[in-house]
């Protein structure tokens, strides 16, 4: 049976409103949202890395045993994928869903956030602005190219990082794109 693990932007929670539309649009196939420790704890300011990563692994713990499906907004799915490509220990996935996928903070494409690219073996679905300021279009094709998985690429036309008021749209796409992996 497949299953859905869904985390928020970092300035989120699972509460979000894509991420409660996209549960309802998966319908019948399990899905949870899921919030980071920092979150839970009532703080605003993320964790280091490995503590996300572990927040990761433990929610994705409790789905052991079902094809697993990773990803959520922004940060949510860029540490998906961190899980996902671990070099020592790879979290095992059958695909990723990555909105509005933090390429690099606004205003500093030097600070590229791409080197476990090459280690994503799993299809991925990238869902994005072209307004986006974490990532142009042509950043985001150029560095995705480097996946070796299947890469499926959804642009909302003049839509910046927050993708506001495509919330119902994202869902459908999703909720196709997890039916179409089977």
């Amino acid at each position: 049976m497949t299953a859905l693990l869904l985390f928020p932007g970092a300035g989120s929670s699972s509460t979000h409103a894509s991420l409660v539309a996209i549960e309802q649009a998966v319908s019948p196939t399990r899905c949870v949202r899921a919030d980071f420790a920092y979150r839970k704890a009532g703080r605003r300011a993320p964790d280091r890395a490995p503590v996300l990563l572990e927040a990761v692994r433990a929610e994705a713990s409790v789905l052991a045993g079902e094809r697993l499906i990773l990803g959520g907004r922004s940060m949510g799915g860029r540490v998906c994928s961190l899980a996902v490509a671990d070099a020592d220990d790879p979290l095992p996935a059958a695909g990723l869903v990555l909105i509005s996928y933090p390429l690099h903070p606004p205003g500093k494409p030097e600070k590229l956030r791409v080197e476990h690219l090459p280690r994503l073996h799993v299809p991925c679905l990238f869902v994005s602005g072209t307004k986006d300021t974490f990532g142009t279009r042509d950043e985001l094709q150029h560095w995705t190219a480097t996946i070796p998985g299947q890469v499926t690429h959804h642009w909302f036309e003049g839509k910046g990082h927050d993708l506001k008021g495509c919330d119902e749209q994202i869902a459908t796409l999703v909720a196709a794109w997890v039916q179409a992996l089977g």
